[in-house]
């Protein structure tokens, strides 16, 4: 494993090790799912869409980053929320990675030539219904993004280091669908990273880096 900590070689490193980690029901114990066990059950029998995000870390030789949207306000659902590139799994992708990278190409314009997808983590089960599949992922530098006006607003860049710091993330709580629910805040600059995008980063830093 690279000495350099937080380096994108290290975090490619520590994903790989997690290969063929059975990840079946995992996701009960981690983020914000542990913080809501009450829930749990309840989510369970929803009826849930697959879908796939794409964890991008960028090596281009600097301080690992990771790609972070801004999601347009005019969307049905997460509007104008901090995200990571993904969505829906199609009838017609091999794989949650294949979803994952069609969705990264047609959201933020990045090429998939350019990224090496190098494990998953848990299932993250979302309470609007969806079954998200967290695709890890280390991208090369020389990239250009395009962002689709449709969908996003703005695409930025975090520091690896910064989102795997405990010390940045905050639990808050709020009443939604008559019972009290609890989730991380992760506050960077101006922007508000919450809800699922902060469950998630919660996550890779549970099964990564605690």
């Amino acid at each position: 494993m690279s000495a350099v900590p937080f380096s994108a070689a290290d975090f490619r490193a520590r994903a790989l090790e997690q290969m063929g980690v059975p990840l079946d029901h995992a996701w009960r114990d981690h983020g914000d799912h542990a913080l809501n066990r009450d829930a749990i059950l309840a989510i369970e029998q929803l009826k849930l869409k697959d879908a796939a995000v794409l964890i991008g870390v960028v090596d281009d030789g600097g301080e690992a980053r990771v790609i972070l949207t801004q999601r347009t306000a005019k969307l049905r659902k997460h509007a104008g929320q901090i995200a990571f590139p993904g969505g829906g799994i199609d009838d017609t992708d091999t794989s949650p990675e294949e979803a994952a990278l069609r969705e990264a190409e047609e959201e933020i314009g990045l090429d998939r030539a350019y990224v090496e997808t190098v494990g998953r983590l848990p299932q993250y089960l979302s309470g609007t219904g969806f079954r998200i599949q967290p695709v890890l992922s280390v991208v090369r530098g020389g990239f250009t993004i395009t962002p689709n006006p449709h969908e996003v607003d703005s695409v930025f860049e975090v520091p690896l280091a910064f989102l795997m710091d405990p010390a940045n993330h905050r639990q808050d709580s709020r009443m939604w669908q008559g019972a009290v629910r609890h989730f991380y805040v992760m506050p960077y600059g101006e922007r508000h990273i919450w809800g699922i995008t902060a469950g998630i980063i919660r996550t890779l830093y549970e099964r990564l880096y605690a």
